[in-house]
């Protein structure tokens, strides 16, 4: 099988380089190059590679990196990625499984536990249109799933990311290196050459079953990793040196002396803030213990969740059915926007367009929300120091703390909510 990118076809012209310099990251590379294309060999460059050397500059930056995601304090990052071949990920040939899969990860894996985001190959944006993809992910993106930039912001979402699900592509192997734990659900079977690291890595990574059980195997790939030092000895053999190396090759092929001073690299970039945003039905298992609340929300029905369920129905939601059925009705926005008529206009509105719903929450930053409850009145939520969860989750958990018959004094009172790994208090304060 031809080495991609190495081979004759992509390297000669009449049998020999038509380029003056190949740049190559390892020596295996140029062993490789040996084997399968001699005659260019000694265009052969080892320069390291610049894009792996961008990302270890950035890992300080990791938190950073995952709050411009919407990542809150508890949450794990779940990153999907699929490489152009047909036989990726999102390909076209009959292991195609990614569509599929990001609808039962978001109704599987507990909205506030996990976040969700995908990388999908620029090819794969090019050659479908962007407009396709998005109505491919229509389903996943309104139950939070976030399409990463493939070109600006890949590289962010990798080193934010707790978990990768992916296949062959570089993406997957560039997550080992930096000692991400990788599960991999498409392993391109006869599509790789057989001697290149990369399908070393493939035959020894973990698999996810993707028609099994989700939660079981996202938990147990996080937990049971053991970063494999292979995929970060093969990505380059100078980590930290391409500027170096590739800007002294650069000036030699101009024949021209070096500029003074240290060759750089770019730094990334910290992405535009994305906060998650859910717009599908979240389904709502509470355990109320005094002002202590437990709560679980899932894109479908919790599967073995324990307590009392509601249905919390974001405004925008695609089947304006659900309103209807809906206890609690969430929207966010700025509080003076004036379409809406501030939060206790659109709330006292909801309420009266939608009989079944209890408790109308908007919310109107990423610690705070607005709530009003049929029959008990109206109170601003806001999260307490350390805690960082959805303020539509806080809602959540009051609507249950009221229907157990919680009563909420003049001076207001702190409710400690447990989701996402941990409790998350806030102050319930009532609004004349």
């Amino acid at each position: 099988m031809p080495t991609f990118g190495l081979s004759a076809e992509w390297l000669l012209s009449d049998g020999k380089p038509y380029v003056d310099g190949l740049v190559l990251s390892h020596p295996e590379q140029v062993e490789r190059l040996g084997r399968v294309c001699p005659e260019a060999v000694p265009a052969a460059v080892l320069a390291g590679d610049p894009c792996f050397d961008r990302m270890l500059a950035a890992r300080p930056y990791r938190e950073r990196f995952r709050r411009a995601l919407g990542v809150r304090r508890g949450q794990k990052l779940v990153v999907l990625n699929s490489t152009w071949n047909p036989e990726g990920l999102f390909g076209s040939g009959g292991q195609d499984v990614l569509p599929g899969l990001l609808p039962r990860l978001a109704a599987e894996l507990p909205a506030d536990d996990y976040r969700l985001a995908a990388v999908l190959h620029p090819n794969i944006w090019y050659g479908h249109g962007p407009g396709q993809i998005r109505a491919w992910l229509d389903r996943a993106r309104r139950a939070g799933l976030a399409l990463i930039d493939p070109v600006h912001a890949w590289r962010q979402a990798l080193i934010a990311a707790d978990l990768v699900l992916g296949d062959f592509g570089a993406v997957s192997y560039y997550a080992a290196a930096l000692g991400t734990p990788v599960l991999l659900a498409a392993d391109g079977a006869g599509v790789l050459d057989g001697e290149a690291p990369l399908a070393e890595f493939v035959r020894r990574a973990p698999r996810l079953d993707p028609h099994g059980p989700l939660l079981p195997q996202v938990e147990r790939g996080i937990a049971a990793h053991r970063p494999d030092p292979g995929p970060a000895g093969f990505v380059t053999s100078e980590p930290g040196r391409s500027a170096e190396l590739l800007r002294r090759h650069f000036y030699a092929l101009m024949d021209l002396p070096e500029p003074p001073g240290p060759a750089s690299l770019e730094p990334l970039p910290l992405p535009p803030y994305a906060p998650g945003r859910t717009t599908a039905p979240l389904y709502v298992r509470t355990r109320v213990e005094g002002t202590d609340v437990v709560v679980e929300r899932s894109a479908e029905h919790p599967p073995g969740a324990a307590g009392d369920a509601h249905l919390a129905v974001h405004e925008e939601t695609r089947r304006p059915g659900d309103l209807d059925v809906a206890d609690v009705i969430t929207r966010d926005g700025p509080a003076d926007d004036p379409r809406l008529g501030g939060p206790g206009a659109w709330a006292g509105e909801v309420l009266g367009l939608h009989p079944h719903c209890t408790t109308a929450a908007y919310v109107t930053g990423p610690h705070a929300c607005f709530v009003r409850g049929r029959g008990h009145g109206a109170y601003r939520l806001a999260a307490e120091p350390g805690a960082d969860a959805d303020p539509a989750a806080y809602a959540s958990a009051l609507h249950a703390w009221l229907a157990g018959g919680g009563m909420v004094p003049a001076h207001g009172l702190v409710l400690r909510m447990h989701t996402a790994g941990g409790p998350h208090p806030f102050r319930v304060t009532p609004v004349a």
